[in-house]
């Protein structure tokens, strides 16, 4: 939308230096406009189709708009996302450029649900009464090539069955419609962790935090057991990361899905399985809360950091909520150095097991380094609020730089001959 203003000239007091050129010039220019411009949104709307155990989902992506992006490139899966078509629509191996024309356009896709991980246990299914998956898998990852002041809002509708519900981490309208948030994106699209079908659900606001459990029905999942647990856990969480999510959905479901957990934007997933707290005194919800809460991801060589921060936070919290006793503590971080023997070296790739083991006693290390070094004023709770704050990608000198501002000085457990296993500080 334009805005303008009128400037008369009409009646101007001129120096007897203007020629009469000039003023004939002036009084020519009856007058002049300034325009002002207003950011402009158009809407995007998914629409999904779920089928009781068909494998594949049909996805429509529709753009309405006076103004629409000059290009939108998809990032596929060449495997999961298929038969894709659209005007002005072109497959570039595993892109597709996407160049929108006039008011309205529209693609659509079919995308296949199961996936298994190499375990051969499924992080995403189908079956004939549930399906669970990530929307932002559903969708994929999208860049738009836009002017700056093209924003968007977005919607998703989920088509089921009548005896089916559906759940995202997001706020429904009065007809079902999830209305999509990304504060900060100028191009939105779903993310996190959907459950649909034949569920059941219990839900509570647990320090601000609209909090959701669900599952299907009839699996045997403590459901409300989880969201007593989550209630006085959730808001010490909330101290370390006061950025966490207003909105928080919790899918659980058993076999044949996956054995753990995996954090998703404001959601989760969590086998029924696994326990609230595991003997070794660690929490796989609370881990994997800690992620959702932090939102960061590590380069090449830091994700010992993301993996160690969100282990060492769930033993924390269990410590300040009275969860365990300073004594079991103690004795897992104790049992966690000896597993973390193993894999001596933290820089690499991907963090697991021993590794993420030996990252947390590292972090303890730090924590008690930085609280010495400030006389007690600083902690590692200030290094992982300030990357929860950043979110995005950590590496390792990002976190150097937070630990040494907060304890002061520089941390010699932040060594890398000390980090890859050579020599301790």
């Amino acid at each position: 939308m334009h805005y303008f203003w009128k400037v008369e000239f009409s009646r101007i007091s001129l120096p007897h230096c203007v020629t009469s050129v000039t003023v004939a010039l002036l009084l020519s220019l009856c007058s002049v406009f300034v325009y002002a411009t207003e950011d402009s949104t158009y809407d995007i709307r998914y629409q999904v189709a779920l089928a009781p155990g068909n494998d594949l989902a049909k996805v429509q992506i529709a753009l309405a708009g006076d103004s629409l992006p000059n290009q939108l490139t998809l990032h596929l899966n060449p495997e999961r996302h298929l038969k894709l078509s659209g005007k002005n629509l072109t497959l570039e191996g595993d892109r597709a450029i996407w160049t929108p024309r006039g008011k309205s356009a529209q693609i659509e896709y079919e995308f296949k649900i199961d996936e298994k991980k190499s375990s051969g246990r499924y992080d995403s299914l189908m079956t004939d009464k549930w399906t669970i998956l990530r929307t932002d898998k559903l969708i994929p990852p999208i860049s738009a090539r836009a002017p700056k002041s093209l924003q968007s809002s977005a919607t998703l509708r989920v088509e089921v069955p009548d005896d089916w519900n559906t759940l995202a981490p997001y706020l429904k309208d009065n007809d079902g419609v999830f209305q999509l948030k990304d504060p900060g994106r100028r191009f939105i699209r779903p993310k996190g962790w959907m459950i649909a079908g034949r569920i059941g659900s219990r839900q509570d606001v647990i320090d601000g935090t609209d909090t959701v459990i669900a599952a299907p029905l009839g699996k045997g999942v403590r459901r409300q057991d989880t969201l007593a647990f989550l209630s006085w856990t959730l808001p010490e969480l909330k101290k370390v990361f006061p950025e966490f999510p207003q909105k928080l959905l919790i899918v659980m479901a058993g076999d044949p899905m996956w054995r753990g957990g995996l954090s998703g934007t404001r959601s989760l997933f969590m086998h029924a399985d696994r326990p609230l707290i595991s003997g070794n005194r660690t929490s796989s919800m609370l881990h994997e809360l800690v992620h959702v809460g932090t939102g960061i991801r590590g380069d090449k060589e830091s994700d010992w950091i993301v993996e160690g921060i969100a282990e060492y936070y769930s033993l924390q919290t269990l410590l300040r909520t009275g969860g365990i006793s300073e004594r079991r503590y103690n004795q897992a971080l104790e049992d966690l150095a000896k597993w973390g023997k193993e894999s001596p070296n933290l820089l690499v790739k991907r963090s697991s097991g021993p590794i993420t083991a030996r990252a947390t006693v590292v972090l303890h290390q730090i924590d008690q380094a930085i609280q010495t070094s400030s006389n007690g004023k600083r902690s590692l709770d200030d290094v992982v609020a300030a990357l929860a704050a950043e979110r995005g990608e950590v590496t390792l000198k990002k976190f150097r730089g937070l630990v040494e501002d907060a304890a002061g000085t520089s941390v010699p457990q932040l060594e890398r001959t000390f980090l890859t296993g050579k020599k301790k500080p």
